[in-house]
């Protein structure tokens, strides 16, 4: 019987799930880049209603721009251009992530891919919107802040809903089975990882699973045996 059998049998906790998540390096960095939000913030000091609407704006955005990611930069499907392959390191990954959703190492973020996803999304774009559009400095440290936790909650529920972690309260429940349907059921539709569904009801990849057959590529997307182009 193997390690991931004998947890199966016994029942995974919260608890082992959270040391099992603190012992791979993607959280770490993440925390690493929130401490440091926090303490530029608190630096910084000063605050009032613009730093409201900071988090107001990135909780309204976040389903759509992880459903916006999940389709277009997880999903990509390789191109040939001449003797040129177009692909990325977060596609490939992923593509084995849906060929083995239950290897857990496959589940983070890609540790080469993630400084790049911090330096990027998390801490370029902010400051350069901010700056654009007059921002105060204190609402665009909120702003980064807000993306750190965020980051590290999609980061903490991705890796929980493949674990043998059981679903108890309602909500975990829904986000579970519309990300297991995602990997099991068909790839095509419900993109949404933190959230049960609320881009995909919005964008149309929310149907009634019983309206859905079951893909033969969802654990191989593409046609690609999921690790390469």
């Amino acid at each position: 019987m193997t390690t991931t059998d004998r947890a199966a049998r016994r029942g995974v906790t919260l608890g082992d799930a959270a040391r099992e998540f603190l012992r791979h390096p993607t959280p770490w960095m993440i925390l690493a880049f929130l401490a440091g939000t926090v303490a530029a913030r608190v630096a910084v000091g000063g605050g009032g209603l613009v730093d409201l609407w900071a988090p107001l704006v990135f909780v309204a955005l976040f389903p759509f721009l992880e459903w916006v990611i999940h389709v277009f930069v997880l999903h990509w499907r390789p191109r040939t251009v001449g003797p040129i392959t177009l692909d990325t390191l977060l596609a490939r990954d992923h593509r084995r992530h849906h060929a083995a959703p239950r290897d857990v190492d496959l589940v983070f973020i890609p540790t080469r891919a993630l400084p790049w996803v911090i330096v990027g999304l998390g801490i370029a774009a902010p400051l350069g919107v901010g700056a654009l559009i007059g921002a105060p400095v204190h609402a665009t440290l909120t702003f980064m802040l807000v993306e750190a936790l965020f980051l590290l909650g999609y980061e903490w529920t991705h890796y929980l809903v493949h674990t043998d972690y059981k679903p108890r309260g309602r909500a975990y429940k829904a986000v579970w089975r519309s990300h297991r349907l995602h990997h099991f059921k068909n790839e095509h539709y419900w993109f949404s990882v933190t959230t049960s569904g609320t881009s995909d009801r919005v964008l149309g990849t929310y149907p009634d699973p019983g309206t859905v057959e079951t893909s033969p590529t969802a654990k191989n997307l593409h046609g690609l045996d999921g690790l390469g182009s």
